[in-house]
């Protein structure tokens, strides 16, 4: 499927992702949805949309992420835009006609790791977190209404992303490297997967012909230390400070005892300490995808 003369949906259409899908896609070509400033303005959480034309592909971009529930309605929260919004958005569907297909931006979060490496699509769902769960189970309601309406279903589920002003962990290092608040513990050769943001829209066409689910990220999984550095070099400050593992350790445990309040703990240690990475090969192999080099290609701003 090209992406002439193919109508898209795109949801979340004001989020971090949706800018780089939105300047791959000629406007003419694609509607756009989200709680303001969008074709169609709606609260996927609590309403559901009307569609007023026909869509061949949906781009189910729109989610809560990024955030950690502390009451029980933040944990509802979440549940209610990526689970409820994602069948609200369905339901609307069957009222004004199927796309041919539907790809859902999912999260590596779904394997509930916190360390490991060259993790397929094969392995388990065991995320734990409302933020996982809530993807797991957006991803099993998917599998199941577009078996049932014959609709091409297409999960991917990317790592880290990398982009001008990133989301989460990125974003976070960005901010701690330009205030001169953030040390390197050890020599910060742990490896992570990070992928290029313009790269899920690079893989849109392939996905919603063929469907199937893939991790995406990059070829080479970068070093803490190359993140660092390169931030470091692109904002002109110096290299962060490493604090030896041991002093690390030893605030760990310190955290362990005192509260969540604390910056470190030893589960946050393990997380910066020990390599999480994925593979990308069936990504490469059935959509003949390929990756951007992130260390050459990640712009802070």
């Amino acid at each position: 499927m090209s992406t002439s003369n193919i109508k898209y949906l795109l949801t979340g259409s004001n989020g971090f992702l949706s800018g780089y899908i939105l300047s791959k896609i000629s406007p003419s070509d694609i509607t756009t949805l989200d709680i303001s400033n969008a074709d169609i303005v709606c609260d996927l959480a609590i309403n559901k949309p009307y569609i007023h034309e026909n869509i061949d592909v949906l781009i189910h971009a729109a989610g809560k992420a990024h955030v950690v529930p502390r009451t029980e309605n933040e944990k509802q929260l979440i549940f209610d835009v990526n689970v409820q919004g994602t069948k609200n958005l369905c339901t609307a569907f069957e009222k004004s006609g199927m796309p041919k297909a539907i790809i859902f931006i999912s999260t590596v979060a779904v394997y509930g790791l916190d360390f490991g490496e060259n993790i397929t699509e094969e392995y388990p769902l065991n995320g734990t977190t409302p933020y996982a769960l809530s993807k797991i189970q957006a991803e099993h309601f998917l599998q199941e209404w577009c078996a049932k309406h014959n609709v091409t279903l297409g999960i991917i589920r990317p790592s880290l992303i990398a982009g001008k002003n990133p989301p989460g962990y990125l974003g976070a290092m960005i901010k701690g490297i330009k205030s001169g608040r953030y040390l390197r513990i050890g020599d910060g050769e742990t490896k992570k997967s990070v992928l290029m943001a313009e790269d899920i829209a690079r893989i849109i066409p392939k996905l919603a012909e063929i469907g199937g689910i893939y991790n995406i990220c990059d070829d080479h999984h970068p070093s803490l230390a190359e993140l660092e550095t390169l931030i470091a070099n692109q904002m002109g400050k110096k290299r962060p400070l490493s604090i030896p593992y041991w002093s690390a350790k030893c605030l760990a445990l310190m955290g362990d005892l005192l509260s969540d309040k604390f910056p470190i703990n030893s589960l946050k240690l393990d997380k910066l300490v020990k390599p999480l990475t994925f593979s990308n090969e069936k990504a490469k192999r059935e959509l003949n995808w390929q990756p951007l080099d992130v260390l050459n290609n990640f712009k802070i701003q």
